[in-house]
């Protein structure tokens, strides 16, 4: 049988990856290499050195996967994401059947952690739901969220509380109140459009890599300057990933 390993890389530096990681990547015969096109490039040419760095065994070859785009959400936003994923299990499939041979090994090298706002476990569920013989595993990673604590050196939680992980879509709709929360997929930049109410925010870009940028401060007296950086990062790159943490205000913490 086929068996893919769903490897987390972590968020953007090398170092990032696991032992367990780096024993998985010298399991398999393929690595399958997501591109996203020119302005991606960035995350393509990563997971390759990645590869470089850590297999130690000769032989492993790379085959690119060609991402689908996905169409604008509107107002349907699960039925454009189910769309979208129903084309990923397809092209995934075919690449599957036509480069991996029965008994070889497959990764697929995963940003951050597999279980955290990544939609592969699900695309490759989809694939085995219609039919194909495949088995797999699932190797954690180092996520952003875990980064971005890391590089502003602080606690995700307070003493015995809780913290919502969320989507900047969610937190426009309204966060519960008082509830810290880690805001990941913001493309809207949603921390702009809530209102500051004594919030402390603690924004990262692009962690991990040679490009990262932090801020951190109150709100109301940053979300301006943040927003700056974000649209100038963006324009010059062509695509950001960024993620923060919004908290209540708390001093001496």
């Amino acid at each position: 049988m086929r068996k893919i390993l769903i490897i987390g890389i972590g968020a953007g530096d090398p170092d990032y990856m696991t032992v367990q990681a780096i024993k998985a990547l010298n399991r398999v015969d393929v690595v399958f290499i997501p591109d996203k096109g020119e302005e991606k490039a960035g995350l393509r040419q990563l997971r390759t050195e990645i590869c470089e760095r850590f297999i130690e065994q000769p032989g492993y070859r790379t085959v690119d996967l060609a991402v689908p785009q996905r169409a604008a959400a509107g107002s349907d936003y699960r039925g454009s994401v189910d769309d979208w994923h129903a084309k990923l299990a397809e092209a995934y499939e075919a690449l599957f059947a036509a480069e991996l041979a029965e008994g070889e090994c497959g990764g697929l090298l995963v940003w951050g952690d597999p279980s955290l706002y990544d939609s592969t476990i699900r695309i490759i569920k989809r694939i085995r739901a219609r039919g194909f013989a495949l088995d797999y595993e699932v190797i954690p990673g180092i996520s952003s969220v875990q980064a971005l604590a890391a590089k502003h050196r602080v606690t995700l939680n307070r003493i015995g509380e809780p913290v919502l992980v969320t989507t900047g879509r969610r937190l426009v709709e309204g966060a519960p109140n008082g509830l810290d929360s880690v805001v990941m997929l913001d493309g809207d930049q949603a921390f702009a459009k809530i209102p500051p109410d004594d919030l402390d925010i603690f924004w990262g870009a692009y962690l991990g890599t040679s490009d990262e940028i932090l801020m951190a401060g109150k709100l109301a007296e940053v979300r301006d300057e943040i927003a700056r950086a974000r649209a100038q990062a963006r324009a010059e790159k062509g695509w950001i990933m960024d993620t923060y943490l919004l908290r209540k205000s708390e001093p001496g913490i």
